[in-house]
């Protein structure tokens, strides 16, 4: 049997594992946010309207949610759009200790005060292959942004490996994880997908918005919430809208895609070892590496 063989029977055993698990198979307690092919497309009524009041309103994000529109053949069934309120008032967020039989790699905890977090509006992520520039409003999600921007200043991101490339191919979905600080990335690490800061925090905004492409948003284990920590993922699909809603947002892409879709088109690494279908076994085939993120308020 060639390599490329290979690989494409590695990634459709892989794609059955994950339609099991959708199904209720197992992989409880694991740390990954996607789940297999086959569940039922819902779009949010008014998600593109919700995208651009989470980014303030602004031309450039006006641009954006207009080219993450999704198709119409996308739409299946649509529900009221979630609340979408700007947190007021003081505001004190909580991060517990991540008690789950996973690594970790713990640099503190954030504070509990969001503080000069409340300012910040863009987030950039710089890699070796170009810089990803995300758009956050802390109006919306001030413990999100204040987690990432404490994460940013104590260098956790740095020089670590986003592990998972999801693709049509092997997951029906086209996304790229990043955030699990331990990762390896190389096919071979069974672990990887399910790396933590150490600490978890609840959920903000979740599924106010459809994931289309661009959109940005936090990952945890299918089966729970309120287990947010560093993994975050950068969606490239308006058909990643067939994803439950119940994912925190994190911002929109403003620049920075056409990175990723170059490295879709380079392929994808199978883990044979991942025999639940749910940790991180589909890496990037040449290394998508983290040099650092930058917090701004410009």
């Amino acid at each position: 049997m060639s390599g490329d063989d290979r690989q494409s029977e590695l990634a459709r055993e892989h794609k059955e594992r994950q339609e099991r698990r959708a199904a209720g198979d197992n992989a409880k307690g694991r740390r990954n946010a996607f789940i297999g092919g086959g569940v039922a497309l819902v779009l949010v009524a008014g998600g593109i309207v919700a995208a651009t009041t989470l980014l303030g309103g602004g031309d450039d994000a006006k641009k954006v949610a207009a080219t993450s529109s999704p198709s119409p053949s996308s739409s299946v069934s649509s529900e009221p759009e979630p609340s979408m309120t700007p947190k007021t008032g003081p505001i004190s967020c909580t991060y517990n200790k991540d008690t789950q039989d996973v690594p970790k790699k713990f640099v503190g905890f954030p504070p509990k005060k969001p503080g000069d977090s409340l300012k910040i509006k863009t987030m950039t992520v710089v890699t070796n292959r170009g810089d990803i520039v995300i758009q956050v409003d802390p109006k919306f999600t001030p413990c999100t942004v204040n987690s990432m921007n404490f994460l940013a200043k104590k260098n956790f991101y740095d020089n670590t490996k986003c592990h998972r490339l999801v693709v049509p191919e092997n997951s029906g979905l086209f996304l790229l994880q990043c955030g699990d600080a331990l990762a390896k990335a190389d096919g071979k690490n069974p672990t990887d997908g399910q790396g933590t800061a150490g600490y978890v925090y609840g959920d903000e905004a979740a599924g106010a918005m459809p994931y289309t492409r661009g959109v940005v948003f936090l990952t945890q284990p299918t089966d729970a919430q309120g287990q947010n920590s560093s993994q975050f993922a950068i969606s490239m699909s308006n058909e990643n809208t067939q994803l439950d809603p119940a994912y925190s947002i994190l911002g929109m892409v403003t620049s920075g895609l056409e990175i990723i879709d170059k490295a879709a088109k380079e392929g994808f690494i199978v883990n044979p070892d991942d025999v639940t279908g749910d940790g991180g076994s589909t890496a990037p085939k040449n290394p998508f590496i983290i040099k650092d993120v930058k917090m701004s308020t410009k």
